[in-house]
């Protein structure tokens, strides 16, 4: 009885799992790019994520509210927190996947009441099963190292979303400010044609001043005042946002200080040109070589599960009518055993497999070109916008230059009694509406700086 039971013992663990198919399919036949030999470099997560950010680059705007809030969404935002915990996701799933190339090792007790040979009896059992997998033609092993390059991918997505929230901190501030700036400006551009249109409407009283120039001074103070209001609903909205990005709430807006934005300038330097291997410090260029890799790793794969699984199995069973007698050498079985495993036919479905996974990885292979080609224009055009917004903020400043000349003669003939309030004012206004325009594009070059940072990765 012993015998018997031991050989179905040792039957049950050789033949108790799946193996794959063989398939018509040339087992020789992959991509010939799959075989070139790419770096490897193992990517590894930082526990300082201030690593990820390059916190010296923005020393360069010399803010010490700016960088508290980078600190704040570095700590506290929710997109951050959610990156981290992917990462840990991956971390487990390759984890998972490593075990299997470990042996397995069950054991249990199993106690039971029922008939044997014509008795009732009560019985009780203790069975302990070993088994592995024999990784002969490292496919379990491919499959782990699959996993990994996921869990290494996933770094470099927390490594970009670290990247892209902290740019979006430092755009939605500059954004912020440059609201504060065309605010106040704006405040006394309405100031001044509120007083023009003061000054016209007496002067239309005593018939100085036509009715058509009295409504379109009206008309230029009231889409002043509409201007005006825009601009509030802009920075309010923008407050809100910005709140979000560093974890704080929408209603605490009146809270966020930020620096007078007279005084706020970049202070840090964006070169003309830059090494096009730049790109190869992007995360997304990064991950999109990782993926390649995997894919690669996954075709390999596919072509291994045409290859028989070899398996080794082994066995106790301690089973006895008294639990006293339960772990006692008469009352031990035990089994090994092994088996090659390779089914004849199944419907193609390995071969279909093995062309699915090379679909994958020439897919992977454009993207990776696609991103290789987006990098490079992302970089261009941040070089274009930084070079040429900054040629454009030097002859707007030349133009102010000029205005304020203008202004400043239209000051002295209005002292020495030739011109009237009137015409000051409006000459004002103009001086007014060029010094926005040159307040504006600083910030946008402000913008530019920071797209800039983003776009090499945050090795600026």
């Amino acid at each position: 009885m012993k015998k018997l039971i031991s050989l179905a013992l040792i039957a049950s663990l050789t033949m108790a799992y799946t193996a794959p198919s063989w398939s018509i399919e040339d087992i020789n036949t992959s991509p010939a790019k799959v075989e070139k030999s790419k770096k490897n470099k193992k990517i590894k997560p930082v526990k300082n994520k201030y690593e990820y950010i390059n916190m010296e680059w923005w020393q360069g705007f010399n803010d010490e509210f700016l960088n508290e809030y980078i600190v704040k969404a570095v700590e506290n935002n929710k997109d951050l927190k959610l990156a981290t915990l992917s990462v840990e996701e991956y971390y487990q799933k390759v984890a998972i996947q490593r075990a299997g190339e470990l042996p397995s090792v069950v054991a249990g007790f199993v106690p039971g009441y029922g008939n044997i040979m014509g008795k009732t009896h009560e019985s009780f059992g203790f069975p302990i099963i070993a088994s592995y997998e024999l990784d002969l033609f490292g496919k379990n092993h491919n499959k782990t190292t699959s996993k990994r390059k996921l869990y290494e991918a996933s770094i470099l997505e927390e490594r970009a979303a670290y990247i892209s929230i902290v740019s979006a901190v430092g755009c939605a501030y500059v954004n912020i400010v440059k609201l504060d700036s065309m605010i106040d400006l704006q405040t006394e551009i309405v100031n001044l044609r509120k007083e023009i249109f003061e000054m016209m409407d007496i002067a239309n009283k005593k018939g100085i001043a036509s009715t058509s120039d009295l409504v379109k001074a009206n008309k230029s103070y009231v889409l002043g005042i509409t201007d005006l209001t825009e601009l509030k609903k802009q920075r309010t909205q923008l407050l809100h946002s910005f709140a979000v990005l560093i974890g704080d709430s929408p209603n605490n807006i009146e809270e966020l200080a930020r620096t007078n934005w007279r005084e706020f300038a970049y202070q840090g330097t964006v070169p003309e040109y830059v090494n096009s291997e730049i790109i190869m410090q992007r995360p997304d260029y990064m991950r999109a070589e990782k993926m390649l890799e995997k894919a690669g790793i996954d075709v390999k794969v596919a072509r291994k599960e045409c290859l028989p699984s070899i398996k080794l199995g082994g066995g106790t069973l301690f089973n006895s009518l008294q639990i006293g007698d339960l772990f006692t050498t008469s009352n031990a079985l035990w089994g090994v055993g092994g088996g090659i495993m390779q089914n004849i036919f199944a419907g193609g479905s390995i071969k279909a497999n093995l062309k699915l996974q090379k679909i994958a990885y020439e897919k992977r292979l454009k993207e990776y070109e696609k991103v290789n080609l987006t990098s490079m224009q992302e970089v261009n055009d941040t070089l274009v916008a930084v070079n040429l917004d900054k040629e454009k903020l030097d002859k707007q400043k030349e133009i102010q230059a000029l205005e304020e000349q203008d202004f400043a003669l239209t000051q002295s003939k209005y002292d020495e009694g030739v011109i009237s309030k009137l015409d000051l004012n409006q000459r004002q206004e103009n001086l007014m509406t060029v010094t926005r325009m040159v307040y504006s594009s600083q910030f946008d070059c402000m913008i530019d700086c920071i797209n800039y940072y983003k776009a090499v990765g945050a090795k600026a």
